[in-house]
């Protein structure tokens, strides 16, 4: 596939990924632990189908030690015992927050949940990566990035 757009080769486009990948930043640094943002960051591109973000995101989780079983059972969290209790409440809100037309929102037992395992730090960079990597994924789509050449630590 051709990319309809070198997003790094338009002024406009540089520079909004230049404000959005600081913004992804402010999250990295945040105390939402690692493991809970790689996993965040690959059930919403699944949902979204975003191979770009598929791609660099499962290949930097194994780089920092996620297991390939846990990484293939993403998609599958609901019945996969692998995940913590905490990581599930984040997986779940990842789901309804990326899902926003679909079911109605996010529910009020889903932020409960979510609010039982992480404190309001966390929950803040957890909104806020869900913002972002269905920013990234929509960005991805529209413009047809192609998947694939990604390697572990290239953009961060």
């Amino acid at each position: 596939m051709e990319a309809r757009l070198n997003f790094y080769g338009s002024p406009v486009a540089a520079k909004f990924a230049k404000y959005i990948n600081s913004a992804g930043k402010v999250i990295t640094d945040s105390s939402l632990p690692a493991t809970t943002q790689e996993l965040v960051k690959i059930r919403a591109s699944q949902i979204n189908g975003c191979g770009v973000c598929l791609d660099m995101h499962t290949k930097d989780a194994a780089h920092a030690g996620e297991t390939s079983l846990r990484l293939n059972l993403i998609a599958a969290w609901r019945d996969a015992k692998v995940f913590t209790e905490a990581e599930r409440a984040a997986l779940e809100l990842t789901e309804q927050g990326t899902r926003l037309a679909d079911a109605g929102g996010v529910t009020d037992d889903a932020w409960a949940n979510a609010a039982k395992h992480y404190d309001e730090e966390q929950l803040a960079a957890l909104v806020s990566l869900i913002a972002l990597i269905n920013t990234y994924n929509r960005m991805n789509a529209i413009t047809q990035q192609p998947a694939g050449d990604y390697e572990p630590g290239q953009w961060g």
